[in-house]
Parts: structure tokens; sequence; C-alpha cells
């Protein structure tokens, strides 16, 4: 007798629930290859079901090629079909994972979602899904929605000093695809790009991964230490992130800047420039992009995840001219083009000025959270701190005297329920920034601000 538990209270027909289980006896060795298999007749006898739900359950045998029925013979399994098992790996459920830890998580980079405006996007959204041509719905152009390109040329002209034609911005899923596809742009095996240090982990990650190097330039409060560009290189680009360094949150001098534009032109390179967070500057008048000093030797990288929201994935490149068209290419051949729905729903946005004014709003209201997470930290830590970068963005960096931020005191924060991150993980020349950590506070609420500093306070110094 063939054993094949039914179970009639789950959702699963009981015709799928047959051919499940035989089908995972043949693959596991269970049934083997030329083994005969009750009649159909006999097999609904002893399972208690139709005759069709056994039919149904070896006619997909069958088809897939399991089992073998020869008139007047019989049914067997068919030859060749043990699959030899190897280790199942069991991922956790990463959602229930952070359900279960409930940490105060000083990530920086996130937005404070809960404002996101809801009711005007699902407004636009709904006016373009009822009103707009049907070929919207169809395949798009690599370089992205003209109405897009269009306003976002006039948007970065007004608030960052961006010199471009909508020709020349290419929309990305996001500010990572944007980098990457520089990276296939412009570095092969064995090339150079110079980076600032230190710098996002995951940016150095898709640069090197072309097979180039990085040559390091240390930063200091004002940004990359330009005096140290090598004239003994031939770097296929710099990359840096002038109006608000990552992680340590400088701002670069016009002087730095000229530089830059300098050495690009006498090395007949190119300079990326990432310009993540620039909107939400507290300290002084908004820095003009670096892109607007020399458009052609500037590649200039934005995208919407922390104005807006990274669930968007709509980031851009404004290119020189000559980069316009292999980049089209690339992006075609990436993923042939990002929503197109997204894309006019977020133009209408910012045409329609609602853009500036939820910048406008989120402005204050960051740096509300800003100002309290300093008032946190000045009181609990007293005078056993240093803040850095605190003029720009959705994050700053704590320096703590007398401290080094190893894996072993990390994972003691972890546990007191607090995540944090340091400066040292993105590092490239490594023992710099040992007592460095990242804190970012725009996702947070003012009690998690609170309770945060505290709990880190009691982790780093322990009565």
């Amino acid at each position: 007798m063939l054993w094949i538990p039914i179970n009639r209270a789950l959702d699963i027909p009981l015709n799928k629930q047959v051919y499940q289980q035989i089908r995972e006896k043949i693959l596991n060795g269970t049934l083997q290859g030329g083994e005969r298999l009750a009649s159909t007749r006999k097999l609904c006898s002893e399972l208690s079901v139709s005759r069709n739900v056994i039919l149904e359950a070896y006619d997909q045998l069958i088809a897939e090629g399991f089992i073998v029925s020869y008139r007047g013979s019989g049914t067997f399994v068919a030859d060749g079909a043990l699959l030899t098992q190897s280790n199942k790996v069991v991922l956790k459920n990463r959602t229930e994972e952070k359900k279960e830890e409930m940490k105060i998580d000083f990530r920086s980079g996130i937005p404070a979602l809960s404002l996101f405006p809801r009711k005007t996007w699902a407004k636009l959204s709904h006016r373009i899904w009822n009103d707009t041509n049907p070929t919207l719905f169809g395949y798009d152009l690599p370089e992205g929605r003209y109405e897009l390109r269009d306003v976002l040329a006039n948007y970065l002209l007004r608030t960052r000093g961006v010199e471009c034609h909508p020709e020349q911005i290419v929309i990305t899923s996001g500010a990572t695809q944007a980098l990457t596809i520089i990276a296939r742009l412009l570095l092969s095996a064995n090339d150079i790009a110079i980076m600032e240090d230190p710098i996002t982990n995951d940016i150095q990650t898709i640069f090197t991964s072309s097979g180039a190097s990085i040559y390091a330039i240390p930063v200091d409060q004002s940004g990359m230490r330009t005096s140290l560009l090598p004239h003994n290189q031939q770097p296929k680009f710099v990359f840096i992130t002038p109006s608000h360094q990552f992680p340590l949150g400088g701002t670069l001098p016009i002087q730095r800047r000229i530089q830059l534009i300098n050495y690009a032109r006498q090395k007949q390179c190119y300079l990326v420039e990432d310009d993540y967070d620039s909107e939400f500057r507290y300290e002084g008048p908004p820095v003009n992009s670096l892109q607007g000093l020399d458009p052609n030797r500037v590649l200039y990288v934005g995208s919407f995840s922390k104005i807006l929201s990274p669930a968007l994935r709509i980031g851009y490149l404004v290119l020189p001219i000559d980069l316009v068209e292999k980049c089209r290419q690339l992006k075609w051949f990436s993923d042939l083009h990002t929503p197109s729905v997204e894309q006019l729903i977020l133009a209408h946005f910012i045409k329609e000025g609602y853009l500036e004014r939820h910048i406008a709003k989120m402005k204050k209201y960051y740096k509300n959270n800003r100002d309290f997470l300093i008032d946190c930290l000045h009181t609990t830590f007293s005078n056993r701190i240093k803040i850095l970068g605190f003029s720009t963005g959705l994050h700053l960096v704590v320096e703590i005297q007398n401290i080094n931020f190893s894996r072993a005191l990390l994972d003691k924060i972890e546990h007191f329920g607090v995540k944090v991150y340091p400066v040292e993980d993105h590092s490239i020349s490594k023992g710099n920034h040992n007592n460095r950590i990242i804190l970012g506070f725009g996702h947070l609420k003012k009690d998690e601000i609170q309770e945060g500093v505290t709990r880190l306070f009691q982790a780093v110094f322990p009565k």
C-alpha cells in the first residue's frame, strides 16, 4: 500500500496533495525507477477519494516524466527521476527577525517615511492612471520620460546650479543603479578611480567590482584634501561628495573645487559628484553643485530616496554630452527603463510645486530632530564627545574620546537595544576613525532618539 496522507482541511486540492507526495517520494528514492504503482481504481479506494483525483494526479506526473503508463501492463516509476538531496539552507525571515529585535536603529539616510505626502501622491497618481495616453503603459525610452527630464533640468538649475539640457539626463532606478552604470561606463580592469576616504562602503564595492583599483585621499573638516591629488596616476575619474561629505559631513570650499576641475582637465578624466542629501542644509545658505563649474567634466548623481522615499527607486544621472548615448545603451541593457508611471507622477509633483513645499516642511522637521539629538548627546555624554558633520543631511558623526568601537563593543551596544554604525566600516585606509560612529536621525521619533542615546551611554560607559 502507498501511504499518502490526505488532509481535507488544507486549501490545497486533493489531486495536488496526491501529486506532490508521489513526486517527493520519487525524487528522494522512496519510490524507485521501474517500481509499479497502484492502479487508479485501487489507490482511490485506499485513499477514499474519487477516481478523478487520482487520474488528475497521475496525468500530471506522466506529463512531467515522473511515471510512465503502459496499456495493459500498469503504471511505473520512470528511470532517472531520483534527485540526490543536498543540504537545504533555511533562510530566516528578515522581516520577522527585525520585528523580534525591536532595536533603536540609528541608520543614516532614511527619511521620515510616515511623513511621505501620500494624499498628494495618490491624487496625482489617480489623475495620471485615468487621464494619460495609453502609450504610457508600453515600453519606454531608456533615458526616461521627457516630462520628468524637462522639469528636472529646470529644478536642478534653480535649486542646485546644475547646468544641463534634458537630453543630458538619464533617469535611473535609484542612485545605486546610476553609480553601477558609471562603473560600466568608465571603468575596466586595472583602471584607477580616486575616492574620498572614508566613503560609503557600497560605492567602493560598486567601483572595485569592475576590476578597478581605488586611490584613496583622506578628508578633513572641509572634505577631500585636494592638495593630495596624485600627479603620477592617470585616473578615470575622481569621486566626491562635495556638498556633504559622507560620512564626516564636510563641505568642499570653492578653492578645492577649482583644484578638482583643473586636475580633471589636466588628466583628461571626469569628476563624479554624488549630491545625495544636499537639500537639507541647516547652517548657512545652500551650496551650489560642482557640476555647474564645468558641465563637460562632471557626472552628477542624484536621487529622490532621501527627499521622498527609497521605495520610489528613482534617481538620475546628469552627463557630459559625449557620454549620453553610451549611457542610454547601458541603461537599456540593464533594465530597459525605469517605471514610467512613477516618473510621470514625479514630474507633476515637481512641476506643480509640491516637491519644494515638501522639502521646506521636511527641512524644519529634520532640523528639529537634529537639534534634539545634539542636545541629548551633550546632556548625556557631557564633554566626552565631539560632534561632526551636522550642518547638512540626515546624519551626524559622534567622536568619543578614548573609545574604540570594536566588534565586541558594537555587539554590546546592540545587546542594549541600539544599532549604530562605525565610520571605520567606510574607511579605505583602516585605523583612523575607530572612535567615531554615524548616527542617523531623520526616521526616528524624539522618544526613540532620547532612549537610544541613553542606552548608548550605558553600553559605552557602564557603571
